[in-house]
């Protein structure tokens, strides 16, 4: 289960931020998650859960983002979004398209007390 290697992660991060601005304590954490990222969210928020304990994280609430599938058409120039795993142009119908968004996973924000 990779979720927790990548709460690990943004734990890590986190606690880093904390240092550096000479906080003890993280409030709120705001995550992106993209649909296509590979990370199940509802995992996700239990390892947060399990791993945050004894942390600058400890009590910290977790806001999570889900990113649909953005798009660009290459072929004609159409942006949009889906909830669905389909990398065809709603509008053309083309294969010729480019992601611009919801395969990645992103810290947003953090509220440090």
């Amino acid at each position: 289960m990779h979720e927790y290697s990548i709460v690990q992660a943004l734990l890590n991060q986190c606690e880093e931020i904390a240092q550096k601005n000479e906080v003890n304590k993280v409030a709120k954490i705001t995550t992106k998650i993209g649909v296509m990222s590979g990370v199940e969210i509802h995992l996700f928020q239990v390892a947060f859960d399990t791993f945050k304990e004894g942390t600058v994280c400890d009590g910290a609430e977790l806001i999570i983002n889900e990113q649909n599938l953005k798009l660009h058409c290459n072929a004609c120039g159409a942006e949009f979004e889906t909830d669905e795993i389909c990398y065809i142009c709603k509008k053309c119908e083309s294969l010729n398209v480019k992601v611009i968004d919801g395969e990645d996973m992103y810290l947003m924000s953090l509220e440090m007390e």
